[in-house]
This record gives C-alpha cells, structure tokens and sequence, in this order.
C-alpha cells in the first residue's frame, strides 16, 4: 500500500476533476447516466478519505501521505534559480479529519441532487470542480496552489446559486438567487484579495524563492512584518469562516442556493476559512496571532451571540440554519483563538461536528420545501405525523446544534469551552449564554414545524424517498459515531495541534 499512499492525496483531487470531464463528455441528455456516473466518482472520492483518515498514523504524527511534483522554477540565474512552485501534498492531523468531512458531504450531496433534472449535466461539472478544489485546499503544502484550490472551490459557487438556486419571498421585502450569488461571490473575492496579498508578501519577505509551507515555516518573519500581514489572513480567511462583520453573504447564499450546494457550502465551504487561518497564519506568523488573537475571540464571541440571537428571529427555515452556522462557527474562531490545545482541537472537531450537523439540517430542509414548497415557519406545523423519519433526523442534527451528550456537538463544543475558562473565562460565559439561545430556536422550531398539531394542509404529505433516507442516514451516523467515540477523532487532530503550538510554549 506504501505505493498507493504516495498517490492517495493526488487521487482526491483528480476524482471530482475526472467526474467532472467524464460527466462533460456524456450528452446532456442521458440524465440517468450522468447522475449515476457522478455518484460513482462521488463514491470513490468517499472511499479514499476514509482510508486516508483511517490510515493516518497519529502515534507519528507530522504531515504524512506527502508527494511532491516540481512545476515552475524561478527565472534566471540567481541564488533562487533553483526553487519552484511544487505541486506538494500532505496532510496532518488537522486536515486528515477535513478530508472525510469532504468525502462524506459530497457523496450525501449528490444523492440528495438525484432528483434535479434541468440542466443536471452542468450542475454536476461544476458541483465536482467545487469539491476538488475543497480536496486541494486541504491537501496543499505549497501557498500558490493551496490559493489556487481555494479560488477553484469558491468560484463555482456563483454558477451553482445563481442558476440551480431559489429566490426568497417574504412579507414586506423579497431575495433574488442572484442577489445572493453575487453578494457570495463580491465578499468572497474581497477576501482572496486580501489573502493573495499576504502570500505575496510572504513570498518576497522570507527570500527562500518558494511557495513550500514547510520550508517557509521555518523562516522567522519579523515581529513588525507579522503584526501587519497577519490581519490580511485572519481577515481574508474570516469572510469564508463568517466572521463577523463579513459574515452577511453567508445567510443569503445559504438560503439562495440549491439543497447540497447549501450542504457543501455550510458543511465544507466555510470550514475552508477556518483552516487557512490555522495553515497559512498561525503556522507561518506565531507573533502576529499572539497579537491578533484577542481581536479574532472578540469578533468570535460577536459571531455566537450575534448567530444565535439572530436565527431566533428568523420565520424561514434556511435562515434559521444559516444565521445558526454563522454562531456556530463562532465556536470554531473562538478555539482557534484561545492558542492552546483543548481550544484548538475543539475547534477543529468542532469544524468536522458543524460540517456533519450542518449538512444534515440543510438534506432535511431540503426534504420538507421539496414536499410542501415553503419553508415558512409560520405556516409549517405538525409535520412529524406526516414526515416522521424527516423529523427524526431533523431533532439529530438540532440535537447536535444545541450540544446534547452522545452527539457530535457536545464533545467538540465542551473541548472549546474547556480552553476559553484557561484563557478567557468571561468570554467562556457569553458562549455558554449562546449555547442557551441555541437550545431555544432549536427547541422551538422543533415544536413549531413537526411536533405541533398537523396542519391542515399538509393531512396528504409524504416522507422522504430512499435516496434522500439513506443520504440523511450516513449524516447522522457519522454525528452520533463522533459524539459516542470521539477519541479517535481528537488523538489525530491532536497530534496536529500540537505540532503547531509549539510556537507557543504557554500554549499547555
């Protein structure tokens, strides 16, 4: 297997990215086949993360799986001359969980899209373009292609909301698809600007001539230069994490898009952000993080109370679950920010909790508009008695979104809560007070929507089909088996941590 793990990263990327050329060449219409053939490639990508994870030896730790192809030297005849731009991949113990999360959303993502029919040639090219680029970020050693993975995985988006998505009507004010794609696609690309800023002045600034994450983190950048750039990646990064106040596209694109890429973009999209801010920030400028980090755990802490109070207010289903994510991933800064392992591996698995729950809630909502065509909580009642396998998996993942024990959620979030009490124990509270407000529009949606008394529009609705059963089913295990067994989850992410907080020796 020695030789095939060499290729195992390399594969990830190139599945979706034949699936997408493969699928190109089937005439559009001969749907069948093209759905068919989209979920094998989808399967195959699945089962290669789960090895991938399965196999990463968290005993040894370090970045693993590593394969590296030379592409681009430096021109002339200078001291440089002989770098490159490398197409380097390996992953650690933070990115091994990523790559499942990937694997898993995007198979569940193209079951839940079997039913689309107009145009379902095209969606899937650009639906398995997206999720190589997702496989590439995380796999990337080298910054010039992790930027270019991650453009890959943004750009889509546009196409695939503004097309394949649907519009919001409310009472007093209305939501094009389109106002949704291009607000997702003008915040998102304001923050690659910013990125691809720092890169560049990490680049010139380290004088090495290479793109290499692992070369460049052993360049000691100034204390000045990190103070400055530093802020370019938390910032850049923290719009696709939903950091507040750049967080607004989120909700919008959430509720625009169509059922998976709603998946892909809660579920995966914005666990991209997160990441960029532990690879490329914290590893390469440890000073700079230790001066910003106050800032990025206030906006954090924003980013909880803020989501949550403002998914209790929400009448549309989606935008419950979308202004959710945002708090959610509040979590997710805030144990980043705390600088020590307890935080930073809850906030990783965390990450992966999120990806999971998310997802799930996104597959059911999906469910219920594609039986009553509305998500209008207000009208919406007693659906249970009608879609009770629908509204079981809907109380897993709110369940998980509101941290019971025995779910995914709980785990990840006491680790967060854990390190912020080490670091920051008054935030610590307000998180605590946002888990609260969490428990409540979870709770109360729950009642509204499918345990209330049956409306009587909805006496003739039916459940949801096999595809949509079995694709839920995979969600919620994968919740249930990271809340009941976490410990494998958290020895590999740890040993990633780690290896990153040694930059900071009061990191514990």
């Amino acid at each position: 297997m020695d030789n095939f793990d060499s290729y195992a990263l390399f594969l990830l990327v190139v599945i979706p990215m034949a699936g997408a050329v493969v699928v190109m060449l089937i005439p559009g219409a001969l749907k069948q086949q093209i759905r068919w053939v989209s979920s094998a490639f989808a399967l195959s990508a699945l089962l290669v993360s789960f090895y991938v994870f399965w196999a990463y030896d968290h005993e040894a730790g370090g970045f693993q799986f590593q394969r590296t192809w030379d592409w681009l030297a430096m021109p002339g005849t200078g001291p440089l001359s002989d770098k490159a731009i490398t197409l380097a991949l390996g992953i650690d113990g933070i990115a091994a969980p990523m790559i499942l999360l990937t694997g898993i959303v995007m198979f569940t993502g193209v079951l839940i899209s079997w039913k689309i029919a107009d145009r379902n040639k095209e969606f899937f090219v650009l639906y398995q373009l997206l999720l190589s680029g997702v496989f590439g970020v995380f796999v990337s050693l080298d910054l010039f292609f992790f930027f270019f993975f991650y453009e890959l995985a943004v750009l889509p988006m546009y196409l695939l909301i503004g097309v394949w998505g649907s519009s919001s009507e409310f009472p007093t004010f209305s939501r094009a698809k389109e106002y949704g794609a291009m607000k997702l696609m003008i915040f998102l690309v304001a923050g690659s600007v910013l990125i691809w800023i720092a890169i560049m002045a990490i680049f010139v600034e380290s004088g090495i001539g290479s793109f290499n994450l692992l070369e460049l983190q052993n360049v000691t950048f100034s204390d000045n230069f990190q103070r400055v750039f530093f802020p370019f990646l938390m910032v850049g990064f923290g719009v696709l994490a939903g950091l507040w106040p750049f967080h607004t596209w989120s909700p919008d694109g959430h509720v625009a898009a169509p059922t998976a890429v709603s998946m892909v973009h809660a579920g995966v999209l914005m666990k991209l952000g997160a990441f960029g801010i532990i690879r490329v920030g914290i590893l390469l400028m440890p000073e700079g993080a230790q001066d910003w980090m106050p800032v990025l755990i206030g906006l954090g802490t924003v980013n909880v109370l803020y989501g949550a109070w403002s998914a209790l207010g929400q009448t549309d289903l989606k935008y419950v679950i979308g202004y959710s994510s945002v708090s959610h991933m509040g979590y997710v800064l805030m144990g980043i920010a705390t600088l020590n392992s307890l935080g930073v591996t809850g906030a990783v698995l965390q990450m992966l909790s999120h990806g999971l729950m998310t997802a799930l809630f996104f597959a059911v909502v999906g469910v219920v508009y594609d039986k009553t065509h509305t998500r209008d909580i207000n009208v919406l009642e007693g659906l249970s008695k009608r879609m009770g396998f629908t509204a079981v998996l809907f109380a897993i993942a709110g369940f998980a979104s509101l941290g019971l024990p025995g779910l995914s959620g709980f785990v990840a979030e006491l680790l967060v809560f854990l390190g912020l009490f080490q670091t920051y124990p008054i935030l610590g509270v307000l998180g605590i007070i946002g888990a609260a407000i969490t428990a409540v529009y979870i709770l109360r949606l729950m009642a509204k929507v499918f345990f209330g008394p049956l409306g009587e529009r909805w006496q003739d609705e039916t459940d949801a089909s096999g595809l949509e059963r079995f694709s839920t089913l995979i969600l919620a295990g994968f919740i249930l088996l990271v809340g009941l067994f976490p410990f494998p989850f958290i020895r590999v992410i740890n040993t990633g941590v780690l290896e990153i907080l040694q930059k900071f020796p009061e990191a514990g």
